[in-house]
């Protein structure tokens, strides 16, 4: 068997996260915190503990090898969705530069650990540019898709191939539109997660045209969420293992339709981690290697 970074759903073998009590730290930390980071309203420090115990829980069931981003003053509340500060190759990490002000040292919080841990380093995208590892998504191991958002620009996705074209990484570009406007957080990953080689969950009301039809030509089959579950984050979906999937509960459609897909799904209570936020699952977390 083979490993790979280069992987939306294989069996996930190792992950980053960064802890509630590291990234949200207390209830006076978030009050300072939450308005300018635009929450819808401000998450309850004891209760995002308890609904992030049981998220712990899903991947140690599954015996996934979890690390953690550790406290770090210079980072905001919204450390806690550690997938877009770095995107993981088997080339080594991709170092971001944030679209959203408010979390701009993000990134180089997310280099220290990885030097400290001896995890080898592309490249790291430069002003001007800007690009978020919400707005990535591997279709294949030689494919990777990225939005054109108001978080990642022309600029960072202009680096973003510079370091992975020569390696022989194609990278597709979905134009994704204006949708809520500058201060939403509308990630590619908002409207795309692939769950297995030939499966995907989708919000195809903002999906761009063309990028869809790649994906149907690529032999992708969608879950179409439904219209009343696409803001309760019932796009946002972890692949632990091909079929295999973590989502925020409370969308029922959504998760029937991937019931009859095939799938299991293990939902987890994400009032205060999600849904004020706006990071599901997939924010969540910043996977590294999976066993294809």
């Amino acid at each position: 068997m083979n490993t790979t970074h280069h992987s939306e759903y294989h069996q996930l073998e190792s992950v980053y996260l960064k802890s509630v009590k590291d990234a949200f730290v207390s209830n006076q930390h978030l009050s300072k915190q939450w308005a300018a980071l635009n929450y819808v309203s401000c998450p309850d420090f004891e209760k995002a503990i308890e609904e992030y115990k049981f998220l712990k829980k899903c991947f140690e069931a599954q015996q996934v090898n979890t690390n953690y981003f550790p406290k770090d003053e210079q980072v905001k509340i919204d450390s806690i969705y550690c997938r877009d500060a770095s995107i993981a190759t088997d080339f080594g990490l991709i170092i971001c530069n944030m679209g959203k002000g408010g979390r701009i040292e993000e990134p180089k919080s997310h280099l220290k650990t990885y030097q400290k841990n001896n995890i080898p380093v592309l490249g790291e995208i430069q002003f001007p540019g800007t690009l978020e590892g919400g707005d990535v998504a591997w279709l294949d191991e030689q494919t990777l898709a990225v939005g054109h958002t108001y978080r990642t620009n022309e600029e960072g996705i202009k680096q973003l191939k510079e370091l992975l074209g020569p390696k022989g990484i194609k990278i597709i570009v979905a134009e994704l539109p204006h949708y809520k406007g500058q201060d939403d957080v509308f990630h590619l990953m908002s409207i795309l997660s692939p769950i297995d080689k030939n499966l995907a969950v989708v919000y195809s009301p903002l999906m761009p045209v063309k990028f869809r039809n790649e994906l149907l030509h690529r032999g992708f089959e969608l879950i179409e969420v439904p219209e009343e579950e696409f803001e309760t984050m019932g796009c946002n979906v972890l692949a632990i293992a091909p079929r295999n999937c973590i989502a925020v509960e409370g969308n029922t459609k959504t998760k029937k339709l991937l019931e009859a897909a095939g799938c299991k799904v293990t939902v987890y209570k994400g009032d205060e981690i999600s849904m004020k936020g706006g990071g599901g699952p997939t924010c969540l977390t910043r996977p590294l290697l999976r066993r294809a």
